[in-house]
């Protein structure tokens, strides 16, 4: 017998950044993932404090994660900046988003950000707009209008059901229960 991954499950999709982080939760309810909602979290207006910016993500992924109770979570890898103080900002706010997620006992799935491209148009170069539109079509959301940063988080979650279903079924032809 095959082993399928569980009727339903709901995810939420983070493209961290310390300016706008990106969010986006799906349910996936037997193979057809779902929009729920999704949206941006903007730095403090007019605040120059990082630290008020790291706690304005912890505290607005949590509400997030409070509100729709998502099973798992997956987010973006931080790639390789040519700015080692940006790529330093961008991890900074990528970990308060897996703590929060850990803090509400979250399991946290990380991709790159080639992985989830590739997985999404079928190279790991393509552009936002490519994968914004990709997002949209595997949705089915007509004349989506969702910000940039919205549809990548939206990217890492489609990635991530997808990986898990393939997960799901090696681990069952490996345990000889797939037919």
């Amino acid at each position: 017998m095959l082993s399928i991954p569980a009727p339903s499950v709901t995810v939420i999709g983070i493209d961290p950044g310390s300016q706008r982080t990106g969010w986006g939760i799906l349910r996936e309810t037997s193979g057809v993932a779902r929009l729920v909602e999704c949206g941006v979290v903007r730095a403090v207006a007019g605040s120059g404090d990082f630290s008020a910016r790291l706690a304005a993500i912890y505290t607005s992924i949590s509400a997030i994660i409070s509100r729709f109770a998502p099973n798992e979570a997956a987010i973006e890898q931080v790639f390789t900046a040519k700015n080692a103080a940006s790529a330093l900002k961008l991890g900074q706010a990528r970990g308060v988003a897996v703590a929060a997620c850990a803090a509400h006992n979250i399991i946290v799935y990380d991709y790159a950000p080639a992985l989830i491209k590739k997985s999404l148009v079928g190279t790991g170069r393509a552009e936002k707009e490519q994968v914004a539109f990709m997002v949209a079509r595997i949705l089915n959301v007509r004349g989506a209008r969702w910000p940039v940063d919205a549809s990548d988080a939206l990217g890492a979650a489609v990635c991530h059901l997808g990986m898990r279903r393939f997960r799901s079924f090696d681990a069952a032809l490996k345990s000889g229960t797939a037919l």
